[in-house]
């Protein structure tokens, strides 16, 4: 990473972490060894950040403090700078926006502290909401990166053995654990979005067949929805599609919305979850 890019990272870091209630009283020092710069380095940048209308100052005592929270529009505005430098894609204005109306302050420094934990390998503590005032206190996790998609910032963690992800604007808290944890290799992180339709990711992987008809053949066909997909032109202009999958709910899912036209030729247990599906949709009308 180029250096002015570098400082930049360090200098969103540096706020997120002052916002954030797991970091409270870092000095100037303490900065510059978590950073491993100088702390003249740190003093240029928290001047460089009162320059650009941040309120953060060191005071005697209590550390570096934000005296000011930031307005949301400037919260949006780090979050997309920031998201620039930590993942490799681009993100949409609509899953900032989601996640500073959800979290204000908190969004941007929930961000940073969790990548700050995948940077340096260690567990992270979050607080997460699971349902509707239904919380998930004190999970350890181990943070493996923070991508985009479906109109969500996610969390890729491995939690019990397990690749999870979580929704970012869910995690109410997020605080470094004491312990470590030895991250798979960046390929294997790779391997899991290669079979991944919209938004699940994970190690499962399931071969699909459906068929769609000649309406739904044109829309599709200029789009390359995975990269394992194969089209094959039946002799009535439908098509046959074939592709693998890590999830058999999410692919149901959009096999309803889709409406008449795409039918699940196999596996078998995909078609009792698209029968599932569009039988509890049918219920609300009658």
């Amino acid at each position: 990473m180029l250096d002015f890019r570098l400082k930049f990272k360090r200098q969103i870091e540096i706020l997120g972490l002052c916002i954030s209630k797991s970091y409270n009283g870092m000095t100037v020092s303490d900065f510059a060894g978590m950073f491993n710069v100088e702390e003249l380095t740190i003093k240029r940048d928290l001047n460089d950040l009162r320059a650009s209308g941040i309120a953060i100052h060191s005071q005697k005592g209590f550390g570096i403090v934000v005296e000011k929270k930031p307005p949301a529009e400037k919260i949006r505005e780090l979050i997309k700078q920031y998201g620039a430098l930590i993942t490799s894609g681009g993100f949409v204005e609509k899953s900032t926006a989601l996640l500073v109306t959800k979290l204000k302050d908190e969004a941007l420094a929930n961000l940073v502290v969790l990548q700050i934990c995948i940077d340096s390998n260690t567990m992270a503590v979050i607080d997460y909401e699971k349902d509707a005032d239904v919380f998930e206190r004190s999970l350890e996790i181990s943070p493996l990166l923070i991508f985009q998609t479906d109109n969500y910032w996610r969390l890729l963690t491995i939690k019990d053995g397990r690749i999870k992800q979580f929704l970012m604007n869910k995690i109410i808290s997020a605080k470094p654990s004491p312990r470590t944890f030895k991250p798979p290799s960046k390929d294997k992180i790779e391997d899991l979005f290669k079979h991944s339709f919209r938004s699940w990711i994970g190690e499962d992987t399931y071969n699909i067949k459906l068929s769609f008809s000649s309406y739904w053949a044109d829309r599709l066909k200029p789009k390359q929805l995975l990269d394992s997909e194969t089209f094959r032109t039946m002799p009535d202009s439908s098509i046959e599609y074939t592709a693998m999958v890590n999830s058999l709910d999410e692919i149901a899912g959009w096999i309803v919305t889709r409406g008449e036209g795409v039918k699940v030729i196999e596996p078998q247990e995909l078609k009792e979850k698209v029968i599932k599906l569009a039988e509890g949709v049918l219920k609300n009308y009658k």
